[in-house]
């Protein structure tokens, strides 16, 4: 019970770091920003390895994205494609388990926000309509996000990893047995 206790309060913890993240960083090439709250999603899956504490996750990223959207009528399809990413990535997590980590962030960073970005896109065409074709949204906002993501998943990854062996070892022990 501690455990799963530790598991909610540490990827909390997380959420608010992508969150803050999500609203203080500046828009990127083309006005693409990184979308930190999928990264640290992906990164609390990687880290907690539970499907219960990934799909709380993917809820709560979706109820937080959703009261921060800049898309017109996005909070829905915010709602939506983060549970549904959860669900798709976690069975890539499972199925690569003989992957290195490093290369595993970065494939599900990219991946997975190609997979978020796509549902996001295909909820808000049947619910609000798009500013443009899927195609051109799809090419001009979702890869250059994806390819961003790799980047920043694995970056932030690697510092959460470091801050957990520094400040607390035992937690990272109970996350790896």
């Amino acid at each position: 019970m501690t455990s799963n206790i530790k598991k909610l309060t540490f990827s909390g913890i997380l959420l608010a770091v992508g969150f803050i993240l999500h609203q203080i960083a500046p828009a990127g090439v083309g006005g693409v920003t990184f979308d930190f709250m999928l990264a640290m999603v992906f990164i609390i899956m990687m880290i907690n390895k539970d499907f219960k504490t990934a799909m709380i996750a993917g809820i709560a990223a979706g109820v937080l994205t959703a009261l921060t959207t800049k898309f017109p009528g996005g909070q829905i399809p915010n709602m939506i494609d983060k549970p549904v990413t959860v669900l798709v990535v976690y069975g890539f997590l499972k199925c690569g388990r003989n992957i290195p980590q490093i290369l595993r962030i970065g494939l599900i960073g990219f991946i997975g926000t190609l997979i978020s970005g796509s549902v996001f896109l295909s909820t808000a065409s049947i619910l609000v309509g798009l500013p443009a074709s899927f195609i051109i949204l799809f090419y001009s906002v979702v890869i250059p996000t994806a390819i961003g993501n790799t980047i920043v998943s694995v970056f932030l990854y690697k510092i959460v990893l470091s801050s957990i062996q520094k400040v607390n070892p035992s937690f990272m022990e109970q996350l790896e047995g």
